[in-house]
């Protein structure tokens, strides 16, 4: 194992995907994943109640925008499609508006502080550092509006390019999925940098921003061929248990993809690379400076007030045959030690 752990000592191009990696396990990002899952399905469904009733009180005034959707992909659409394939349609209710509307603001509020919990724990900020019960809640408002302005700018950047390459007949089917990254970058740039506490720029938030753009983009393409191979052609009921659990999947894929996004950011920031190859496996490792700092940063986040001082400091490491000796010579003294007291 020495000669593949210095093997990726060397190479940043293996040590450094290893080590966000490693720091992604050493923050326990699956858990923190799993609640922001919870949160965003929480949201989720409120909001497609809310949309529906909406959508409800829209189309009883408009039959033929009833006739336009079902004449439309979202007639595909589980539940919704088969409403509005119905004589009575969607309808819409001013109870379900106010349950949808309370609901979708719980789930979102939860979500966004669950996105500054996981940013604390990523950067190791100490505990009676992080922001306030109720200044944490404004910021999950203003992280709210900022994801708002994000989907409404990669919605506009989409029409606009997709509106000019049909209004210049020129086909590029390229230049959207590149302009959609850069928007939706930028603006996962600026949601990290914000989310974050204390000294943040932009430029640290980018490179986790513009990985998870490329990572939604991907995550995008195979959601839609599980919709065009799986919920297509099916059963009602099918469809239902196949939208929720393809739903709850595409959360939790996106959520861990949004925790690694916060590490990659962190280990370029703090050079946490490379790390031992072993050493979430045992004590028996070499630990590299990346793994102090990180090892350290982790004892330091455990400060709950400022007048407390937390200090890190590092022994020697023994081998166990030099532990066991250690261990054997301690044994012999103690009991030599008991010898003369008896002696005397």
């Amino acid at each position: 194992m020495g000669t593949i752990d210095g093997f990726q000592r060397r190479h940043p191009v293996i040590g450094f995907p290893l080590a966000v990696i490693y720091k992604f396990f050493d923050d326990q990002g699956n858990y923190l994943a799993a609640m922001m899952t919870y949160y965003a399905f929480v949201s989720i469904f409120p909001l497609m109640l809310l949309g529906t009733s909406i959508l409800g009180f829209v189309l009883g005034a408009k039959p033929e925008w009833q006739e336009d959707i079902l004449n439309s992909a979202l007639s595909q659409f589980p539940i919704i499609g088969d409403q509005l394939g119905r004589p009575e349609g969607l309808t819409g209710s001013a109870s379900g508006i106010a349950f949808g509307s309370l609901a979708a603001l719980y789930g979102s509020l939860g979500l966004a502080n669950c996105l500054q919990n996981a940013m604390h724990v990523a950067w190791s900020v100490p505990r009676n550092s992080r922001p306030n019960p109720f200044y944490a809640r404004f910021k999950s408002l203003v992280l709210l509006i900022t994801a708002g302005a994000a989907l409404l700018s990669v919605t506009v950047v989409s029409t606009i390019a997709t509106t000019t390459t049909s209004f210049l007949d020129v086909g590029v089917p390229g230049l959207v999925p590149v302009l959609t990254v850069l928007v939706v970058g930028s603006m996962l740039s600026v949601l990290f940098r914000y989310a974050a506490t204390g000294q943040h720029s932009f430029r640290r938030a980018a490179p986790g921003g513009f990985a998870l753009a490329l990572m939604w983009q991907l995550l995008q393409f195979l959601g839609a061929l599980y919709v065009a191979n799986v919920l297509v052609d099916t059963t009602s009921m099918t469809k239902t248990f196949g939208l929720v659990l393809g739903l709850v999947g595409f959360l939790f894929i996106g959520a861990v993809m949004a925790v690694l996004a916060m590490e990659i950011n962190v280990v370029i920031a703090r050079r946490l690379f490379p790390r031992a190859l072993l050493t979430p496996f045992t004590d028996a490792v070499e630990l590299t400076p990346a793994d102090r700092r990180a090892y350290a940063s982790y004892a330091r986040m455990q400060r709950h007030k400022g007048f407390e001082k937390v200090s890190v400091s590092w022994e020697e490491r023994q081998d166990e045959g030099d532990e066991e000796s250690a261990q054997d010579s301690a044994v012999e003294s103690t009991v030599e030690g008991k010898r003369e007291g008896k002696g005397e």
